[in-house]
C-alpha cells in the first residue's frame, strides 16, 4: 500500500512537561487507525502535529506530495450567522478547489451528511449536528487522509452509526482518537496506543480494539518475563559488585560497565511498567427507603413540541437506569425534572422525603484561572471525605495529579484531566441518586473502566445518560428510551430499545407506502437501502439538476465567440464541459442503481 504520511522520531514538550519522545507513526492508503492513550499522553498534540497545525520539537513529519489532508478538531466552532453552504464553501476555498466543481462537491457531501438544507444556520445546531457539519467540512475537500479527534463526542447513537458507516465505506484513510470501545471495534483496522510505558512510546497492532487488547496482553506478558529475567541478572551482578572486584583487568571493567547498564535498564523498565490509575468512590447516604422517585403520566412540551408524554416509571433503591434517545429527545430535560429544577407540563413526580441528588451536568465548566489546588479543595488545603480529613495533595494523587500540578491553573489541564477534577468535586457530595449526564466525554479508556467499576459498586441509585454503548451495556440494569417524537418506554437493555425503534420505523414506512398489488413480491425479498443510501436517494434529483446546470454553463461558454476564437480558452472549456458531463452521467448511473435497489 502507498505511504501517505511518515512521522519519524517526533518529540513534543510543553515547558518542563514531556508529552512523548521519538515516536514514529506512519499512515498508508486504506488504513483506519484508532489512536488511544491515557489522558495527557499527547494524542491530540500528535494529531495536530500530523495535520501540520503545530511543529514537532524534533523529528520530521513528511506527507506524500500533493496529499489532501483534513483535520476535525475536538471542539467544533463556526462563525456567527454562517450557513451550512457558507461553511462548506469556505472549506472548498481553503482547499483551492476550482469554483466550477463547487456545486457538485456541495451536493454530493450534502447527500451523505443528512442536513435538511444547505441554508440552515449553523449557529442553531446542537452539539451533535455541529460535529456532523465539522465532518462535512472535511469531507467536502475529498481528503486522502482524514484526522478525527474524539468525533463521537456529542453525537447520538444514530450519529455514531452514521459515522461508522461513513468511515468503513469511505475511500480515504483515517486516524481517529476515540474512547468509544464499540466504535473502535466496528471501525478500526489498526490500533495504536500512545503511552510512555512502551519502549518506543507507542504500541501498534493490526486489527480492531479487541484484537489490539490481545496483542497488548501478549506484549505485557513478554515484558513481564523480560523484567523477571533482568531482575535475576541484576541481583547476581549486584552481589558480584558488593564483593568489590578490582577494575584493573579489562574483563572486570567490562563486567562492571555491563552491570551498571543492566541496573539502568531495569530501573527504566520498572518505571515504564508501573501502572497508575484514578481512584473513584462515590459516597451514598445509606438511605433505606425502597421507592425513591415515582413518575406518573409525566409529560413535558416545549411550545408545540412534546418531548415525552405520559411517562410512568418508578426509580427504586439500587437501580441503575440508562437514559437513551437521539439528540434533542429530552434526556437532559428529564434529569432536570427529577431534581425539581423545572416543572412538568402534565403529570407528577413523587420524591421520597429529603431525597438528595448529585448532578453531573453535560455542559460542565471549571474556572480556568483557578489553581488545581483550589478546584480540588476550595476552602483550605484539606477536604472532608466520608468523615475523614484528607490533605489536598493526597486527594489530588487519587486522581493522578502530581504535587507540582497543584499550583498550575486549571486551563493548562487536558480535557480528561478537567473531567477528573469534576468527578473529584462530585465525590464530595453524598447522594441517594447520582444523575450523570455524559460523564464519559474526554475520559481515557483506563479511567472509563475504573469509573464503570465504581458505578457498579455504588450502593445508591443512578440515572446515566451516555452515548458510550459499551458503558451502557455494562452499567444499566434497565433502559428508558425516548424516541424524540413524544414516545417513551422502559426496556431491559439497549438492544431491546433499538429493536423497538426499528419496529416503529418499519411501521411508519408501511403506513406511508401505497397499497401493493396482490401479486407484488414480498417485502422480505426486496433489498433495503442503507441509512447513507436513503440520504443519497433523497437528494439525487436535486444534485442531477445542479450538475446539468453546470454542463449548460460550460456549453454556453464554448459558444461564446471570444472563447471559440481563442484556442487555449476553448480547449480548457471543452475539457471542463466533458468533466461536468461525466459527473452528470455518473449521477444518472447511481440513480438507476439506487432505484433498482428500492424496487
Amino acid at each position: 500500500m502507498a505511504l501517505l504520511l511518515n512521522a519519524q522520531s517526533v518529540s513534543k514538550s510543553f515547558g518542563a512537561t514531556n508529552l512523548f519522545r521519538e515516536v514514529s507513526f506512519t499512515v498508508n492508503d486504506g488504513d483506519r487507525i484508532g489512536l488511544i492513550g491515557p489522558n495527557g499522553s499527547g494524542k491530540s498534540t500528535l494529531l495536530k502535529m500530523l495535520s501540520g497545525e503545530i511543529d514537532a520539537d524534533s523529528g520530521e513529519v513528511t506527507p506524500r506530495k500533493n496529499l489532501r489532508m483534513a483535520y476535525v478538531a475536538q471542539e467544533s466552532q463556526f462563525p456567527d450567522g454562517a450557513t451550512v453552504r457558507a461553511v462548506l464553501e469556505a472549506a472548498l476555498q481553503r482547499a483551492r478547489v476550482r469554483e466550477s466543481e463547487w456545486d457538485q462537491r456541495l451536493h454530493s457531501t450534502f447527500g451523505l451528511t443528512g442536513f435538511e438544507s444547505l441554508e440552515a444556520d449553523a449557529g442553531t445546531f446542537s452539539g451533535g449536528w455541529r460535529k456532523r457539519l465539522a465532518i462535512a467540512e472535511a469531507l467536502v475537500q475529498q481528503p486522502d487522509l482524514l484526522l478525527l479527534d474524539e468525533p463521537t463526542n456529542h453525537l447520538d447513537f444514530v450519529g455514531i452509526e452514521w459515522l461508522e458507516a461513513l468511515l468503513t465505506s469511505g475511500s480515504f484513510a483515517s486516524v481517529v482518537i476515540s474512547h468509544d470501545r464499540y466504535f473502535l471495534e466496528n471501525v478500526a483496522t489498526q490500533m495504536a496506543e500512545l503511552n510512555r510505558a512502551y519502549p518506543n512510546g507507542m504500541l501498534r497492532a493490526k486489527g480492531n480494539y479487541s484484537e489490539f487488547l490481545e496483542a497488548k496482553e501478549e506484549f505485557l506478558h513478554a515484558q513481564a518475563r523480560h523484567q523477571d529475567a533482568l531482575e535475576n541478572r541484576v541481583r547476581i551482578e549486584k552481589e558480584w559488585l558488593r564483593r568489590g572486584p578490582k577494575a584493573r583487568a579489562t574483563k572486570a571493567k567490562a563486567r562492571i560497565d555491563n552491570a551498571n547498564k543492566l541496573i539502568a535498564e531495569l530501573a527504566d523498565l520498572s518505571n515504564r511498567s508501573r501502572v497508575t490509575s484514578a481512584n473513584f468512590d462515590f459516597a451514598a447516604t445509606g438511605r433505606q427507603t425502597k421507592r425513591l422517585v415515582e413518575l406518573e403520566d409525566l409529560s413535558y412540551a416545549i411550545e408545540t413540541r412534546t418531548l415525552f408524554d405520559k411517562l410512568n416509571f418508578h426509580l427504586t433503591a439500587g437501580m441503575r437506569v440508562g437514559l437513551v434517545g437521539p439528540n434533542g429527545s429530552g434526556k437532559t430535560t428529564l434529569l432536570r425534572l427529577l431534581t425539581g429544577e423545572i416543572e412538568p407540563t402534565a403529570g407528577q413526580i413523587k420524591r421520597a422525603n429529603l431525597l438528595r441528588f448529585t448532578y453531573f451536568e453535560q455542559n460542565r465548566t471549571l474556572d480556568g484561572d483557578q489553581t488545581l489546588r483550589r478546584a480540588l479543595a476550595p476552602d483550605s488545603d484539606a477536604i472532608v471525605y466520608q468523615d475523614r480529613v484528607i490533605h489536598v495533595a493526597s486527594w489530588a494523587s487519587r486522581f493522578l495529579f502530581t504535587g507540582e500540578q497543584l499550583n498550575q491553573p486549571v486551563s493548562r489541564l487536558s480535557g480528561g484531566e478537567r473531567a477528573r477534577v469534576l468527578i473529584a468535586q462530585l465525590m464530595l457530595q453524598p447522594a441517594d441518586v447520582l444523575l450523570l449526564d455524559e460523564p464519559t466525554n474526554d475520559l481515557d479508556i483506563p479511567t472509563l473502566e475504573i469509573l464503570e467499576e465504581t458505578l457498579l459498586e455504588y450502593p445508591g441509585s443512578l440515572v446515566l445518560v451516555t452515548h458510550d454503548r459499551y458503558m451502557l451495556d455494562r452499567i444499566a440494569n434497565i433502559v428508558i428510551g425516548l424516541d424524540g417524537e413524544g414516545n417513551a418506554g422502559a426496556f431491559a437493555d439497549y438492544a431491546q430499545w433499538e429493536a423497538w425503534l426499528e419496529e416503529r420505523e418499519q411501521a411508519k414506512k408501511q403506513a406511508k407506502a401505497p397499497e401493493r398489488a396482490a401479486n407484488a413480491a414480498p417485502a422480505s425479498s426486496k433489498k433495503k437501502l442503507s441509512y447513507l443510501e436513503e440520504r443519497e436517494w433523497s437528494t439525487i434529483e436535486e444534485r442531477i439538476a445542479q450538475a446539468e446546470e453546470v454542463v449548460n454553463r460550460h456549453h454556453a461558454e464554448i459558444e461564446d465567440p471570444a472563447v471559440a476564437t481563442d484556442a487555449g480558452r476553448l480547449q480548457t472549456a471543452l475539457a471542463d464541459a466533458a468533466k461536468a458531463q461525466e459527473v452528470v452521467d455518473d449521477l444518472y448511473t447511481r440513480w438507476g442503481q439506487l432505484e433498482a435497489k428500492r424496487n
